[in-house]
């Protein structure tokens, strides 16, 4: 029995006593307490239950890699909408076909970090390509990056002299920006050479507390990364950035149909149902339970 399953077990004797309810407050400090504990035990975090960062980025192969970027975004956004998630856009780069090349928003709601904390990886797309006159099947790869929200209480400080503020006018291309005051930041972490681009906040100052916000998630990940490294006695590279071999699941729509999660196995014919209806809780609670 570990120290925190003895502790649970102390506490849980104390709730069998006749006198427990006796003192109100008491009682349900202890059932908080008993639930803390079970939730650390678990490897459930308080931040499971609050806001997370979701990143998409195309891989390399220009309009299909990017085209299969979008088709994850609308994947997640009809799973936000099954949820009862809302999300808001903090950055995209979009190319000539509504393909992205890169987007990240935040996502708001019940345990929205600890539901979608595991699509971090490599997605990976076959099918016959869209762009290609020739209908010649094509791979493509995007890579999801998940990140949670830090509360302000849990914030570690950041040297001001380790960290490039930079701004640039908000908007779209050429002369859509004359007008546009500097508004859009982006913030390079110089030791990790972390880069957070953030432009959709109404003004600059705005748009500087989110990217700072967002280099605070991303500096927590590789502390995460570092404690489970040392436990698994692992080697991690300096930064999080996940490698684009690690491949986490694969949508096939060609020559068969079907979506495979390729760390537990769980697979579906039904496609369309996985990446236009956004059904990919099997998938979410098959990663859980691992």
């Amino acid at each position: 029995m570990t120290e925190i399953d003895r502790e649970i077990a102390e506490l849980e004797a104390q709730m069998n006593e006749t006198y427990f309810w006796d003192n109100k407050e008491k009682a349900q400090e202890v059932i908080k307490k008993i639930k803390e504990l079970k939730d650390k035990r678990d490897g459930v975090s308080s931040l499971d239950k609050g806001n997370a960062i979701l990143s998409i980025l195309a891989g390399a192969g220009g309009d299909d890699s990017e085209d299969f970027a979008r088709m994850l975004m609308e994947m997640y956004s009809a799973y936000f909408a099954r949820q009862n998630l809302s999300y808001q856009v903090l950055h995209s780069n979009t190319n000539d076909h509504n393909g992205y090349r890169n987007i990240t928003v935040e996502v708001s709601g019940k345990n929205a970090y600890g539901n979608l904390k595991n699509e971090s990886g490599v997605h990976r797309l076959v099918r016959i390509s869209p762009f290609n006159a020739n209908a010649k099947r094509h791979t493509s790869f995007a890579m999801v990056e998940i990140l949670p929200i830090i509360p302000q209480t849990e914030m570690k400080e950041i040297n001001p002299d380790e960290i490039k503020i930079e701004f640039s006018k908000s908007g779209g291309p050429g002369g859509q920006n004359v007008n546009k005051r500097e508004t859009a930041v982006r913030i390079v972490h110089i030791p990790t050479n972390i880069a957070v681009h953030i432009a959709t906040e109404r003004n600059q100052e705005q748009n500087k507390q989110k990217a700072l916000e967002i280099l605070q998630a991303k500096l927590f990940k590789i502390e995460e990364e570092k404690r489970k490294a040392e436990v698994e006695g692992r080697q991690i590279s300096k930064t999080t950035e996940i490698e684009w071999g690690n491949q986490i699941r694969s949508y096939v729509l060609h020559p068969y149909k079907m979506v495979k999660d390729h760390r537990t196995d769980v697979e579906t014919s039904d496609v369309e149902g996985v990446l236009e209806k956004g059904e990919i809780e099997e998938f979410i609670e098959a990663e859980k339970s691992l």
